[in-house]
């Protein structure tokens, strides 16, 4: 005498809504039944309902496990394959983990990535030079962004910087001819050991046109008109 199907489900430790399931998708062959037309289960059911549980519990789908047919005994192909994903998500929960580590001890911006995070990571930069790093890091090559944000966070501490953060939008003639003149010379400096040549720019990730377009629009919403006078001014 066999099973009955609420009888399979609690041998196996799942519902009877399960095995149904398991029929329905055809991982499970019907059963014979008895004479009063229930279901009558032996146990090659129970041990393939064994077998779908512990290949879903490795992390196979129904339809992964469908698609293995009879190899689904040892199905040692589709098992390395999913080792393969799985080492992969580890891999990334690892990054993930990495970058949380980060956010957390240093209360770094999540808008960027975790390197140049770090690089300006307790820089007092105005909202602005914080944005305009956030558009860079999207659209310059990596290690020029990286390089700008340390020279950037190096010269955080001349009064150049504090006057342009600080200049109002109705500042007169002779204080932006002022503060351009200053701020060349500041940038002069702190770049000195930079290349600005076109090979510098060569890997920006979608070409160095659409970066140039990508920092003007950036400079034009990010600064007032007389920042963005002196700014010029400063690269002229």
């Amino acid at each position: 005498m066999g099973w009955s199907t609420s009888q399979l489900a609690e041998l196996a430790g799942t519902t009877v809504r399960a095995v149904r399931h398991y029929h329905d998708v055809g991982l499970l062959a019907e059963p014979e039944r008895r004479a009063n037309g229930y279901k009558s289960y032996g146990v090659a059911h129970l041990v393939r309902v064994m077998r779908v549980k512990r290949l879903i519990g490795l992390g196979l789908s129904l339809a992964q496990i469908a698609d293995l047919g009879d190899a689904d005994e040892h199905p040692e192909e589709a098992l390395r394959v999913l080792d393969g994903e799985l080492a992969a998500t580890i891999e990334r929960l690892r990054r993930v983990r990495a970058e949380l580590a980060l956010i957390l001890r240093q209360a770094t911006p999540t808008d960027l990535p975790p390197r140049l995070a770090e690089l300006i990571a307790g820089a007092e930069l105005s909202a602005a030079d914080r944005a305009m790093i956030v558009v860079m890091a999207q659209v310059f090559p990596p290690k020029a962004t990286e390089a700008i944000a340390e020279r950037m966070r190096a010269g955080l501490g001349d009064p150049v910087v504090a006057d342009l953060d600080n200049l109002p939008a109705d500042a007169d003639e002779a204080t932006r001819a002022d503060l351009a003149e200053r701020l060349k010379a500041f940038v002069a400096k702190v770049f000195a050991d930079m290349p600005m040549d076109a090979e510098t720019w060569a890997d920006a990730p979608h070409g160095p046109r659409f970066m140039q377009q990508a920092v003007d629009h950036a400079t034009l919403d990010l600064y007032n008109p007389a920042q963005i006078d002196v700014l010029r001014r400063c690269g002229s």
